[in-house]
């Protein structure tokens, strides 16, 4: 009997155990659904502890703490499981986000690889396979903001020196009842500050609820603003969705007396999807907002909405490709120049979320790169017009989102003319080589009919440069882009200096003689006059030497004498053509000791090439 006692005490006591057991898991789920975060992570490590359902908690915990922008605790307890051969494929690319948010994007790829292998298909994971390496022509100088708070801070809009953020300070408000189960922190509020005293105040009028509010965008002319709330209106909550979910819309209100009154829902909100995060074009008629409403690309995605004259809305267009992928797009920004800047984290990347940015007509989006992306969450890329200073809100200093102050540094354009280092002149055609410390080649130029090249590179770095035009000397030297971040163009010219060589640099043949003749011939005289083009037009202080030769025949004493007659007719037909004397500094005559063509048995045609003029440079000035 007192077996049996045993054995179904040890029954009752097990089922008990997992009765408790069953309802802690209950609670842990429940909490996770209703986004508690936080506090579910504590249930599932219990549950966890006690080795109960540890596949599915371990997962479970995993996705909490990403929820959290954890990423260092999802690594682990994600790490744990991942080799379950029970474990569903979608961790695979749950583990190689986590993975890459603690930099350590070997072993992300090699997951996210692990993930296709399962019969998923994603262009946008191969593009994150195929890619290794993000860096933006623009360079960024950034910091953190010091109106940072202890909590979270983020998404700031700038206007004619008012500053309008995010925060969850809970500053001078008196509405926020409790803290947001998710993160335990108050729930978000709008807050102005005034950039030359640098106060702090809640937004004025009708904006900040009990739920969260912002981020918001004010319109060109400052009559309206538009912002994000929770489905709240009224001093009451808006209807949840199946799912008992309050999901985010966007709302508008008009400025009056220095406060935000008669706030509007806008007519595209649903209870069943989220809108927010709105960004303004230039002109103000273009609305630009997050949603992940039905039939988009997938996750959330970026929309734009005409704004009519009579305040009325156009239909919502979804941005598709190249902006948004089957992933999440967020925050969008309009800059002044056309430019879309945005955060992603469906693009190849360094982190969980990554700024990006999509020119006016162009169909390549560029990530900015370090330093404005990090491995963890980059996002709300603001910047203020006409000035090269902005923000962004970055998670990568701690648990919570804070404010960080950039100074834009655009693209270095190096420009400059190649030209002619004696007269000055332009030169076309010149190829312009760039280099690295290596070596390699980084851009190869070539000037336009001004002599003119140009193109972008990088600051703060020394670069090799190579110049080269048929008619000229190889000209090498160095680009030097230190400490220049306060100009956009570094001008760098060069000068070439012409080889030394007249009948190249006149494109001329020798002048040849007649046998025993020192007459110049008709097509002998119009090689000289490319020589007098050369002197007067292009190079007007060259000075040079004439040597006249014969061939082998006569007598060394008369071929002299011969070479010395044909010296003194070319001199003399320089000179009737306009050349000054003191640019011919000797004309001699060799005979035969210096031959073209040194040969015993001449040919006729060998014994005409040896009967010549040539020239050769004295003095060639470099232009002032």
């Amino acid at each position: 009997m007192k077996n049996y006692y045993i054995f179904f005490l040890s029954i009752f006591i097990c089922s008990l155990g997992m009765q408790a057991q069953s309802g802690k898991q209950k609670k842990a789920d429940r909490l996770y659904k209703d986004f508690a975060y936080l506090e579910a992570t504590e249930v599932y490590k219990d549950l966890i502890e006690d080795e109960y359902n540890v596949t599915y908690n371990s997962t479970r915990l995993g996705d909490a703490y990403m929820m959290l922008r954890s990423p260092e605790n999802a690594v682990y307890y994600y790490g744990d499981v991942i080799e379950d051969t029970t474990i569903s494929p979608e961790y695979y690319y749950k583990y190689a986000q986590a993975l890459r948010g603690v930099k350590r994007y070997d072993e992300s790829r090699t997951f996210l690889k692990r993930y296709l292998e399962t019969g998923r298909d994603s262009d946008g994971i191969q593009t994150m396979l195929n890619k290794d390496e993000y860096k933006s022509m623009a360079t960024y100088k950034l910091q953190q903001a010091d109106f940072n708070s202890e909590v979270s801070d983020f998404g700031v809009f700038e206007m004619d020196g008012t500053i309008y953020f995010v925060s969850a300070r809970a500053q001078d408000v008196d509405v926020k009842e409790k803290t947001y189960s998710w993160n335990g922190e108050p729930f978000l509020d709008i807050y102005v500050m005034d950039s030359e005293t640098g106060n702090i105040m809640p937004v004025q009028g009708d904006i900040n609820t009990k739920l969260h509010d912002g981020p918001a965008v004010v319109s060109p002319d400052g009559s309206t603003i538009y912002f994000t709330r929770n489905n709240y209106f009224g001093n009451k909550e808006g209807k949840r969705d199946k799912d008992k979910t309050n999901h985010l819309k966007l709302y508008s209100a008009t400025s009056s007396n220095g406060s935000w009154m008669d706030v509007k829902e806008l007519p595209f909100n649903s209870n069943d999807y989220s809108i927010g995060h709105p960004s303004l074009s230039r002109d103000g008629k273009t609305l630009y907002f997050t949603s992940d409403m039905p039939n988009g690309n997938g996750g959330t995605d970026i929309y734009k909405v005409a704004i009519n004259e009579d305040n009325t809305y156009g239909p919502a267009e979804n941005l598709g490709a190249p902006v948004n992928t089957e992933f999440d797009e967020t925050f969008p920004f309009m800059d002044t120049d056309g430019t879309l800047y945005f955060s992603s984290n469906g693009h190849a990347g360094l982190g969980l979320f990554d700024i990006f940015r999509l020119e006016e007509d162009s169909e390549t989006v560029e990530n900015l790169g370090e330093t404005i992306n990090s491995s963890l969450d980059d996002f709300a890329y603001f910047q203020v017009e006409d000035s090269k200073e902005g923000y962004i809100s970055s998670n990568r200093e701690g648990d919570n989102d804070n404010i960080f102050v950039f100074n834009k540094i655009n693209p270095l354009v190096v420009a400059g003319t190649v030209s002619d280092a004696v007269n000055g002149n332009p030169i076309s055609s010149a190829t312009v080589r760039i280099m690295d410390e290596n070596g390699e080649e980084l851009a190869f130029l070539e000037t336009n009919e001004d002599g003119y090249y140009e193109t972008q590179i990088d600051r703060n770095l020394e670069f090799p440069v190579e110049a080269k035009e048929i008619r000229y000397e190889t000209f090498n030297g160095t680009i030097d882009t230190r400490d220049s971040d306060e100009i956009d163009t570094l001008k760098y010219d060069i000068k070439l200096n012409p080889i030394k060589d007249v009948e190249y640099l006149a494109e001329i043949d020798n002048i040849y003689f007649d046998f025993d003749k020192s007459n110049i011939r008709t097509d002998a005289a119009k090689e000289l006059d490319k020589l007098v083009a050369l002197m007067k037009d292009e190079y007007p202080e060259l000075v040079i030497a004439i040597g006249s030769h014969t061939d082998r025949r006569g007598t060394d004493a008369y071929n002299e004498k011969l070479a010395e007659r044909r010296a003194k007719s070319t001199f003399d037909y320089l000179v009737a053509n306009g050349i000054a004397e003191n640019r011919i500094q000797e004309y001699k005559g060799y005979g035969e000791n210096k031959p073209a063509i040194d040969c015993d048995r001449c040919s006729e045609k060998d014994h005409q090439l040896n009967r010549r003029s040539m020239f050769s440079v004295v003095e060639m000035k470099e232009s002032e």
